[in-house]
């Protein structure tokens, strides 16, 4: 799961669409391959066949930053201290994921967020964001995006919008608004779960955490096959959103990423509830 960034790292090398996971959200390798299983588990030595094996184990977790021994031997998540140091991080994530979770999923903004993000470089003489070329050249990139109407409710694209595309968008998302404008057909918004997932870890089992990555990476491919970018050099054919056959093909996706994101999206807002009691 993290071996090619690990050895692309090592030779130098950069992945225009998978580094994202590894460059954007706040984790490292070593955090993925660390287990944790949540919290309200208590990992003690009781059934195993070779309990003095075990306890070395158990006794270097609990050293580990917000975990605990307790008097019966067994180790778990201190939430008290957890909340304590994170507890501000939890609430706001509950807001957003409950907000989200409640609203129907908006389809059919045609992923234009990344085609903002490079309107008009090429006339201001601006480099484009990513190394790779675009598919339709600068003048075609800047057709789709003055023909099409956008409507981007994700601050956290919204923010590298172009100047000139910034006026073209008919939502002004802020930081501020987000648990007001997030929705769960957003790909940024689902992407996201994975930051949530890793921001409240080790609260959160390493299973969740590595589904919500899973999940991460599937949308990052298509929210760049449905860019303004050639993706063909890694094999990958374009979502081409300024036809109506790639229109409908981007809906199609969306519309899956919404229905497997609301699942995570409900195991985190289980996290949060238990965390928060």
């Amino acid at each position: 799961m993290t071996a090619g960034w690990r050895e692309r790292k090592a030779r130098g090398e950069k992945h225009a669409v998978e580094d994202f996971l590894f460059t954007y959200y706040p984790t490292r390798p070593a955090q993925l391959r660390r287990w944790h299983p949540g919290a309200g588990v208590v990992l003690t030595s009781s059934g195993t066949t070779r309990p003095d094996d075990v306890a070395p184990l158990l006794a270097e977790r609990a050293a580990w930053r917000w975990y605990r021994a307790g008097t019966d031997g067994g180790v778990s998540l201190d939430t008290g201290a957890f909340l304590t140091d994170r507890g501000e991080t939890v609430r706001y994530a509950r807001e957003l994921l409950a907000a989200t979770a409640s609203r129907p999923a908006t389809l059919g903004c045609f992923g234009l967020h990344e085609w903002a993000m490079v309107y008009r470089d090429h006339a201001q003489g601006r480099d484009h964001r990513h190394p790779l070329p675009l598919r339709l050249g600068a003048h075609g990139t800047d057709e789709v995006v003055a023909t099409h109407p956008v409507r981007c409710s994700h601050f956290d694209a919204f923010r590298f919008f172009t100047p000139e595309a910034v006026s073209l968008n008919r939502l002004q998302p802020t930081r501020e608004t987000q648990p007001a404008l997030e929705q769960p057909g957003c790909l940024h918004a689902n992407m996201d779960l994975y930051k949530w997932a890793v921001k409240l870890s080790p609260a959160v089992p390493s299973g969740l955490v590595l589904d919500a990555f899973e999940l991460a990476r599937d949308i990052r491919w298509v929210d760049m096959r449905a860019s303004p970018y050639d993706v063909s050099s890694y094999g990958q054919a374009p979502v081409a959103i300024e036809t109506p056959e790639g229109k409908a093909e981007y809906v199609r996706l969306q519309r899956g990423f919404a229905e497997r994101s609301a699942v995570l999206r409900a195991r985190l807002l289980e996290v949060c509830e238990r965390l928060l009691g």
